[in-house]
C-alpha cells in the first residue's frame, strides 16, 4: 500500500504545506478517535458542577479543564497507536488504522503527539502550580497504559484508573484542595470504564493468546469475562447512586441512575459468550448515552436547585 503521510506532501525545498498539515491533523484526529472525547468529558464536566457548589469557579477555568482534557487524551490515545503499531498490524480487526495502514507515519504521530503534550501542560499550567506539577505524572499514567496488556491481565483496570483521574483533576483544579467526595464519580468512572473495556477486549481473544498478551478475556474466557464486567458495572451503578447523597442531588437524579441502570442492562444483554458481533454497538452508542445523560441528570439537577 502506497503510504499517504504527511511525508508526502513536502514541497520540494522540504517544508509541509498547510495542506499537508490539515490532512495529517485530520487522519491523526480519526486515528485517536477524537470523537470519541465524549466518554470521558462529560465526567470532567460533571465534576465542574459539582465543584461549584462548594467553590467559586472562574469561567475561564472550565475552558482550560476542557483543553487540558482534550490535550491529555489526545496525546494518550497517540502515544497508544505509536506503541501498538506493530502489534495493531498483525491484528485483522486493526490493521487498517492509520499507522499499520501507512496514512500518517510514526514521526508525524509522535509530533503531533507532542503539540498534544504541550496544549494539555499549557492548559494545566493557566490552572496554577499545582496542576502543573501534577501534569506530567498524570499523563505517564495515562500513557503508561499501553504497555500494561504486555505484563498484566488487570490492564482493564489500570486503564479505568487512568481515566478516573478526569474528575479528581477537574476537582483538583477549580477547588485547589485534595479533598473532596469527587472520589465517588472517580470510583464510578473506574469501574463503569473497566467493565467496557473487558466487553471491548473480548473481540482479540484469540489474537491476544496467540501473541502473548494479557487480558481478562484471554485469561478467564469470554464467559468468566462478561461476568466481571457485569460485577464491574454493577459497582459501577452503585457508585453512580451514591452521588444521590454525597452531593445532595434532587429526584431528577435519581431518574438519571434508574436509566443509566437500564443502559447497562441493555449493553451486557445484546453482548453474549458466543457473539461479539454487536460489541461496537455497547461500545460506541451505549457509553457514549451513558455519558451525556449523566452529564444531562446532573445539570438537570442544578437548574431546579437554583430554581428552588
Amino acid at each position: 500500500m502506497v503510504k499517504q503521510t504527511l511525508a508526502g506532501n513536502k514541497r520540494a525545498g522540504g517544508s509541509l504545506s498547510a495542506a499537508g498539515w490539515l490532512a495529517g491533523i485530520h487522519t491523526y484526529g480519526r486515528m485517536i478517535k477524537f470523537s470519541h472525547t465524549v466518554f470521558a468529558l462529560p465526567f470532567a464536566l460533571v465534576a465542574v458542577i459539582l465543584v461549584q457548589r462548594q467553590y467559586p469557579v472562574h469561567p475561564a477555568d472550565i475552558g482550560w479543564v476542557i483543553l487540558a482534557m482534550v490535550g491529555a487524551r489526545s496525546a494518550a490515545m497517540g502515544f497508544n497507536r505509536v506503541v501498538d503499531a506493530r502489534i495493531d498490524e498483525k491484528n485483522i480487526r486493526t490493521r487498517l488504522r492509520e499507522i499499520p495502514s501507512g496514512r500518517i507515519s510514526a514521526a508525524t504521530a509522535w509530533t503531533l503527539i507532542a503539540i498534544s503534550t504541550g496544549i494539555f501542560l499549557l492548559a494545566a499550567a493557566m490552572l496554577g502550580p499545582p496542576c502543573l506539577y501534577l501534569a506530567v505524572p498524570v499523563l505517564l499514567i495515562l500513557c503508561s497504559y499501553s504497555y500494561t496488556k504486555r505484563f498484566t491481565w488487570l490492564s482493564h483496570l489500570y486503564l479505568g484508573f487512568a481515566i478516573s483521574l478526569a474528575p479528581w483533576a477537574t476537582w483538583v483544579a477549580l477547588s485547589k484542595t485534595f479533598s473532596g467526595p469527587i472520589w465517588v464519580l472517580s470510583a464510578a468512572l473506574l469501574t463503569y470504564i473497566a467493565g467496557f473495556d473487558i466487553l471491548y477486549a473480548c473481540q482479540d481473544i484469540d489474537f491476544d493468546r496467540c501473541e502473548g498478551l494479557f487480558s481478562i478475556p484471554a485469561r478467564f474466557g469470554p464467559r468468566r469475562a462478561l461476568q466481571t464486567a457485569a460485577a464491574l458495572h454493577i459497582i459501577a451503578f452503585v457508585a453512580f447512586a451514591a452521588i444521590f447523597p454525597v452531593f445532595k442531588m434532587t429526584g431528577a437524579y435519581l431518574v438519571t441512575v434508574a436509566l443509566i441502570g437500564m443502559l447497562l442492562i441493555i449493553e451486557h444483554r445484546i453482548v453474549r459468550p458466543d457473539d461479539f458481533s454487536r460489541v461496537h454497538v455497547a461500545f460506541f452508542y451505549m457509553n457514549s448515552l451513558i455519558s451525556i445523560l449523566l452529564f444531562t441528570g446532573v445539570l438537570v439537577d442544578e437548574i431546579i436547585r437554583r430554581q428552588a
